[in-house]
């Protein structure tokens, strides 16, 4: 009887779980994450792995706002439309999963929503990590990355995050939901009280960067105003030069950035730096 009680919770614990789940494009995600797993056997690097996820992307459409418009928050899983933060996200839940004793499909979406909920928990709106430095702080804690950059000779990096709650009409599930925007707010104070980032300023890129790792995650400060990062990729040493893979707005797909990442960086006004982050082994 016991037994019975205890698989009659798994069932349920699972089909809550799948109720939690929007899964877009099942038949091309599930063959999309099969054939990673089948092309990264033998690779040991987690940074490896990451190249080896963000290659296999490459020329995805890039898609804004795939996360959005679900009446509840539930975790999307959409392989075949990506923008930047959703490329990084899906490549290392990818390299994750491929790490496991049993990889499969099911992992591979256990590890996306670890990494893109506050401690992997799916609780509404603001359960999901919208700020790339809360998203860092959240998965460093889990121990599934680390901050790289001041090991890298970065500076503190202090976020003055607040564009949310200023402009709550830019979010639908914040539009007329005056509670959440007043808890976004709260996140925001928080971020702001952290001490604990480190960036490389946009004139010492050059000189720190044969340090960044194939595989790191890169992610561009900006001085926009209430903003902390703007854009997000994946270091990429092409033929001994550093670039990223990034999904881009400009060519409308993954691509590795034809720029280096410093001319990238020089170019982009409104960037200040990088924050450098690692993923770790599990």
């Amino acid at each position: 009887m016991k037994q019975a009680f205890i698989l009659a919770g798994l069932i349920l614990s699972f089909a809550s779980i799948r109720a939690q789940q929007i899964d877009k494009h099942p038949v091309e995600n599930t063959r999309i994450v099969r054939e990673y797993m089948d092309a990264a056997q033998g690779l040991a690097s987690p940074n490896e792995l990451m190249v080896k996820a963000a290659l296999s992307l490459l020329d995805t459409p890039y898609v804004a706002q795939t996360l959005e418009g679900n009446e509840e928050e539930v975790l999307v899983v959409n392989l075949r439309e990506l923008d930047c933060v959703t490329l990084v996200e899906n490549c290392l839940a990818l390299s994750r999963a491929v790490q496991c004793s049993d990889p499969d499909y099911e992992g591979f979406v256990r590890q996306l929503q670890t990494i893109r909920y506050r401690s992997g928990i799916i609780d509404g709106y603001i359960s999901r990590l919208h700020y790339t430095t809360d998203w860092i702080a959240d998965n460093s804690a889990m121990g599934i990355i680390e901050d790289a950059a001041q090991a890298l000779g970065g500076k503190r990096f202090l976020p003055n995050v607040g564009f949310m709650s200023k402009n709550p009409e830019r979010y639908p599930a914040l539009k007329d939901n005056p509670d959440d925007v007043a808890r976004i707010k709260n996140i925001e104070q928080t971020i702001n009280q952290r001490n604990t980032y480190y960036y490389i300023p946009k004139a010492e890129i050059k000189d720190r960067q044969s340090l960044i790792q194939n595989g790191d995650i890169i992610g561009f400060t900006t001085n926009i105003a209430g903003l902390d990062i703007s854009h997000v990729g994946i270091a990429y040493w092409n033929k001994g030069r550093l670039t990223f893979i990034h999904a881009s707005m400009q060519y409308m797909k993954v691509v590795i950035e034809p720029d280096s990442l410093v001319d990238y960086c020089e170019r982009i006004r409104s960037h200040t730096g990088i924050v450098v982050v690692r993923p770790k082994k599990m």
